[in-house]
């Protein structure tokens, strides 16, 4: 059995609408359970983000998600406070040689969020972590019309809304929505034959 927790910020929701498709495709798998964990505004405290019992079920997952819209070119404020709340386990290297991977998304088709997947990528490296990209190429590139990586992103999962400023739910496209779906099925693959290879050596 292997453990996945999906550590996100999302403000308008569709962030949390990719949270969710990735963690439908984790849970796809068999060994495997999943948990959600979001960030939100009130766990930051003085300009500090603090929940305890979010950083103790990371440290005891097998692999974590991380997933946050990319605001002004990079991670969100808040997501950002939470990345800064784990030197402690940093410095302890609590997360070494977990899976990583990451998702983001924005209401433009780039608005520069492969900034914010190296920005994850980046904070999983100086974890000693494992990151896992996406394994698929863009549909449209073998003919096909399911959307499929359809924006064309190979170190995590990016997504696309048109932005809405009516208040109507947020709504994921149908090809986001697959895509984070696989990578998620994709994570707990790579968890798996990863834990076997620690326990072979």
């Amino acid at each position: 059995m292997v453990a996945i927790a999906i550590v996100y910020f999302s403000g308008s929701g569709h962030t949390h609408l990719m949270a969710e498709a990735v963690a439908a495709g984790a849970s796809s798998v068999a060994d495997s359970t999943v948990e959600l964990l979001r960030i939100t505004g009130e766990q930051i405290v003085s300009g500090r983000w603090q929940d305890n019992a979010i950083l103790e079920k990371l440290s005891r997952a097998d692999a974590i998600v991380f997933g946050t819209p990319t605001y002004m070119g990079g991670v969100a404020a808040q997501f950002k406070a939470f990345v800064d709340a784990t030197s402690s386990v940093w410095f302890n290297q609590q997360w070494k040689n977990k899976i990583a991977g990451g998702f983001t998304h924005s209401s433009s088709l780039s608005g520069d969020k492969q900034s914010t997947l190296l920005y994850l990528s980046v904070h999983a490296a100086q974890h000693s972590m494992i990151w896992v990209g996406v394994g698929d190429l863009p549909s449209n590139y073998l003919g096909k019309t399911d959307g499929l990586n359809r924006l064309g992103s190979f170190l995590g999962v990016m997504g696309h809304s048109p932005l809405d400023m009516s208040g109507a739910p947020a709504e994921l496209d149908p090809g986001d929505r697959l895509t984070a779906e696989v990578y998620g099925k994709r994570i707990v693959e790579a968890t798996h034959r990863w834990a076997k290879q620690l326990v072979a050596a």
